[in-house]
């Protein structure tokens, strides 16, 4: 199973805005933009995926820590993988955010390692997830719309409207593009077999 969490911006900007005025015009209100603070706001999701079908999009409430992803992981990710693994043979992938790597993390995954293993997964390899080109998907449906979402609720309904539409042959084909990454940046081969095994 494939995990990732993703943040999205209600009012995403890059801050550059260009326009043309005479030398004086420099204060007129057409010549000037508003902004909002933090663009509006974010609306944050752990996105989970394996090989036959989309997994539920979770909300992340609060600042992801520690305390918050074992929260996570215990009440939500952990009933996932017991229901989509009940033979305890499932593996759960996570990349190297600090919370993930966390001491109090990491003794939870110990003490449930019967219920499914924890993929080792290599260091700065974010482009070894495929889930990554679901959250393209996502974005890119969420730039279509119109009107844009207006509101923090609005963008929450419209991430988890255009994950349910992401087709199930969309999520099962995009790991291949993990074996045209399998090399790190010094040029040596990823030492994870059991990965490269599946692809």
């Amino acid at each position: 199973m494939w995990s990732d969490e993703s943040s999205f911006q209600l009012h995403h900007a890059d801050g550059r805005v260009r326009i043309w005025r005479k030398q004086h015009e420099s204060m007129h209100p057409t010549c000037m933009s508003t902004t909002l603070q933090a663009d509006g706001g974010s609306v944050m999701v752990l996105g989970m995926f394996s090989w036959h079908d989309l997994g539920p999009l979770i909300h992340v409430e609060q600042r992801l820590n520690s305390t918050t992803y074992l929260s996570i992981v215990a009440d939500q990710v952990h009933p996932i993988m017991l229901m989509a693994y009940p033979n305890g043979d499932g593996f759960f992938q996570q990349d190297n955010v600090p919370c993930h790597g966390a001491r109090i993390v990491q003794e939870w995954f110990q003490e449930h390692e019967g219920d499914f293993t924890l993929l080792r997964w290599p260091p700065q390899s974010p482009d070894l997830n495929p889930i990554e080109h679901l959250w393209d998907e996502v974005k890119r449906a969420i730039r279509q719309l119109v009107p844009q979402p207006s509101n923090l609720t609005e963008l929450d309904s419209a991430i988890h409207q255009a994950w349910c539409q992401i087709p199930c042959i969309l999520s099962t084909s995009r790991g291949v593009n993990a074996r045209k990454n399998h090399r790190s940046i010094e040029g040596k081969r990823w030492p994870n077999e059991v990965l490269m095994g599946w692809l």
